[in-house]
């Protein structure tokens, strides 16, 4: 072979190199079509999906409406409340403070926050800035989250002075129970280390550095937004996630107060610069060597520190059952069939997102959605996952959404059978003008129960937008339904003492598969005299 067909053969050779590292960097062939079809076949508004390969972004897009009923599509820059997975901005707030010298790890956290109190005074001693975001505090699932869900009137330092009263469910540190609560404390010590509010430093520190221009980590910053997604839900007064979607209110003060533990917006461009700098361990995509946290924080933040217990999942998604879980700084670190991510899902009210780190391929994923419909943004997400790393394709949305319907019938059918069961022919111990008054939790705080018209009311003084009607059920026992039926249902059960008056108050979700963070079941109200 002459010299100029060697020449001619290497390029060949590197134009099908060329080709192939391209094909790897996009999107499934058709994947645009494959979004719309899935959108439309479970009527969910909008979405934005990202994707981040070898540190370039390859793919950020919106898809369908902000709204319902409405032509003003989602975009590249449509901002959506990403949920949970903002605990790791906090997270990663507290490594560059920690770069900076300001705290430790390992420091206590009532060393920088001296009102902070647990139950236990031995665990307020002892808990750590690191404790903070592990979810082995000793507190049970989602505990204290009514505190700022589904919106509040409080502010975070009221928060952390509200912790002291929730009652552990296991001892500190022995175990995972997912909270919000401490990352909202979290929020606090940004606050009292840097000096700054959480959400200016979170703007100034990672925000601004990282080009992020339409991120908000304000409310009102996300409310002044036009191009904002509207949440979503299907909300059948027998279980939420069944019958047609509809616009739910958007609720301002959840945001704001939750922030730290998942109030943030964004959109997928901002999305996919997040998950370049994570990737890159906390160096600056394109800017010449400047950090915003260091390589060792970086790895700290994935460092699985707390075991998550692993429930297999039944067929047909049983191949996401992970063989390791575990909880880092802000993130879950697991295997997906072998392979190890790093991620996190993010719910607020109406609206859903996922995002997916795989660090040994420079790849990262994200996806969000207006709509409570898992079985699109995790199936799109498990496609994706599988496309990059290079699996057998399969319709993963087509299982989620049969793993989904069959666990809605599964509560549905545990709810009409609670319902059947249950309920006795009864009347209430006291005329309605016997249970009216005002009741207090100790960490909660005040509620009011009053008679208008004829009817009970209740109203959760320190949550806005949250009061509703008491209708009898059985014996002492009303069923709570809100005036904003996107609010989980209650059972009130009064207990009455020895005079006949009402004694204690205690609470439960109506439904089998409510949110965690409607946690009725912690509460435990006494009368109180009125204000």
């Amino acid at each position: 072979m002459d010299v100029i067909s060697k020449c001619l053969r290497a390029a060949v050779i590197a134009a099908g190199a060329l080709s192939a590292i391209a094909a790897s960097a996009a999107p499934p062939a058709g994947f645009d079509a494959r979004v719309e079809d899935a959108m439309r076949a479970r009527d969910v508004p909008g979405m934005a999906i990202a994707i981040v390969e070898d540190g370039e972004i390859v793919h950020a897009k919106g898809y369908g409406v902000r709204r319902l009923g409405s032509s003003d599509a989602v975009d590249a820059d449509t901002i959506f409340p990403t949920g949970s997975t903002g605990k790791a901005v906090t997270a990663a707030a507290l490594a560059i403070l920690v770069d900076d010298g300001r705290l430790g790890w390992d420091d206590k956290v009532i060393d920088h926050l001296p009102d902070f109190r647990m139950y236990d005074p031995w665990v307020t001693r002892e808990m750590t800035v690191r404790d903070l975001l592990l979810h082995r505090s000793g507190l049970g699932l989602g505990a204290g989250d009514l505190l700022f869900i589904p919106r509040s009137s409080r502010s975070r330092a009221d928060i952390v002075r509200a912790l002291r009263h929730i009652q552990p469910a296991t001892s500190f540190r022995s175990g995972y129970a997912y909270d919000n609560i401490l990352y909202i404390v979290a929020g606090e010590l940004v606050s009292a280390v840097s000096g700054q509010d959480w959400e200016s430093f979170v703007r100034a520190r990672i925000f601004a550095p990282l080009g992020m221009r339409t991120a908000t980590s304000h409310e009102d910053d996300r409310f002044a937004t036009d191009n904002r997604a509207q949440p979503h839900a299907r909300l059948d007064p027998r279980l939420r996630g069944l019958g047609a979607q509809q616009v739910l209110p958007e609720r301002e003060g959840l945001g704001q107060v939750g922030a730290p533990a998942g109030g943030l917006s964004w959109s997928a461009n901002d999305f996919a610069r997040w998950l370049q700098v994570q990737l890159a361990l906390g160096a600056v995509p394109g800017g010449e060597g400047r950090r915003l946290w260091s390589e060792a924080n970086a790895r700290a933040m994935w460092d699985p520190q707390v075991p998550v217990p692993i429930r297999p999942f039944p067929a047909p998604i049983a191949d996401i059952t992970p063989q390791f879980s575990g909880y880092a700084l802000g993130w879950n670190v697991q295997d997906y069939r072998g392979v190890k991510v790093v991620q996190h899902g993010g719910a607020v009210f109406g609206v859903l997102a996922f995002t997916v780190l795989v660090p040994e391929r420079k790849l990262g994923i994200s996806l969000q959605i207006n709509a409570e419909d898992v079985e699109v943004l995790r199936g799109l997400g498990y496609e994706l996952l599988d496309h990059y790393l290079g699996f057998e394709p399969r319709d993963w949305v087509a299982a989620f959404a049969t793993w989904n319907r069959e666990r809605l019938a599964g509560g549905l059918a545990a709810l009409e059978a609670a319902g059947g069961q249950a309920r006795r022919a009864s009347r209430p111990s006291l005329p309605a003008a016997g249970y009216a008054g005002t009741y207090a939790d100790a960490w909660y705080g005040p509620i009011a129960i009053s008679t208008q018209g004829g009817r009970l009311r209740i109203d959760f003084r320190q949550t806005p937008g949250m009061q509703g009607t008491l209708t009898h059920w059985q014996y002492d026992t009303f069923r709570a339904d809100w005036d904003d039926a996107s609010i989980e249902p209650a059972y009130v059960s009064f207990a009455l003492d020895a005079q006949g008056r009402v004694a204690q108050i205690r609470m439960q979700a109506v439904s089998p598969t409510a949110d965690f963070s409607y946690d009725y079941h912690d509460l435990l109200f006494e009368p109180r005299a009125a204000e």
